[in-house]
């Protein structure tokens, strides 16, 4: 564990440190006293897309924000067989082996996007560090790729794009990454500015590096490989942990699925409801996002 430079200025209170989460460099903030809680970003994010409600949430919890294996700063291993490296488990192991290396064997989490998906699968195989859980924007993976349709496909391209057999995807978002990205986030997000043009630029060095891009991609593989194969093996595995599903009144999720439904299949106990904005809740209505966290956390 070794501290290293952050961000002060976007995230005010908070440290940052690289954690060797069973040999896999984890880059992680920390800042707040109180309950652990844990918040996982997703594509085409970093850690600092929580900077507009992590300080706020440290008032009251000791806030552990992280860059998911192959994202941002973080390590970013090879695929492997399979794209098993980038497998959901994989990517929840690391952050369990960091909660624990930070001392919280018991925590609540909030997952982003893939974040989310992280968060999925670590209350299944981590059953018992789960105290509560937060997804943002998501119906389960399994889900989604079973009831694919025409608008589905056209709105979430790139579930289809970033599959492709290496090197298609690497090699065409390195024609333009930063046009990759920023289109990505404009055509998600519904709220005009909602993005600080200081993170923007963060997510801009990060997507820069092709290593990164590689292992987006993987990450996407793997969702519709061996996730999916995961998921079927545990078909009938629920998640015991209380769950908060809350989703983009704007947004693809809420306008295709009954997000409440898809998740009552996978859990035990399920709340949630829409929020009036697109993809990121943290970054277009933080103020709405806190309320929720606060009645359920």
């Amino acid at each position: 564990m070794s501290e290293v430079s952050g961000f002060p200025d976007i995230l005010p209170g908070f440290t940052w440190r690289d954690i060797d989460a069973d040999g896999t460099r984890i880059r992680t903030a920390t800042g707040g006293e109180g309950p652990p809680l844990l918040l996982l970003h997703g594509h085409p994010q970093t850690h600092l897309s929580w900077h507009k409600v992590a300080p706020v949430l440290a008032r009251r919890f000791s806030v552990v924000l992280t860059d998911l294996r192959g994202y941002g700063d973080s390590a970013k291993p090879e695929g492997g067989e399979g794209h098993v490296n980038y497998s959901k488990r994989a990517m929840a192991a690391d952050q369990v082996a960091v909660m624990r290396a930070l001392g919280h064997e018991r925590f609540s989490v909030v997952g982003h996007d893939r974040g989310a998906r992280v968060a999925h699968r670590m209350a299944l195989d981590h059953e018992k560090a789960v105290e509560k859980l937060v997804l943002l924007d998501i119906a389960p993976t399994a889900t989604m790729y079973a009831r694919t349709d025409m608008e589905f496909a056209r709105r979430y391209f790139w579930w289809f794009f970033l599959i492709q057999p290496y090197p298609l995807p690497e090699r065409l978002i390195a024609a333009d990454p930063d046009f990759f990205l920023e289109r990505h986030i404009a055509g998600q997000n519904k709220i005009e500015g909602a993005s600080d043009p200081r993170v923007m630029e963060e997510y801009r060095r990060c997507y820069r590096d092709p290593a990164m891009r590689h292992a987006v991609c993987e990450d996407y593989r793997a969702a519709a490989t061996i996730d999916l194969v995961h998921d079927a093996e545990d078909a009938h595995a629920r998640v015991s942990a209380p769950l908060l599903a809350l989703w983009g009144g704007r947004g693809t999720v809420g306008a295709l699925y009954d997000v409440l439904a898809t998740w009552r299949e996978k859990a035990d106990d399920v709340r949630g409801h829409a929020l009036d904005c697109g993809h990121s809740p943290q970054e277009e209505v933080p103020h709405d996002l806190l309320a929720a966290l606060d009645a359920f956390l």
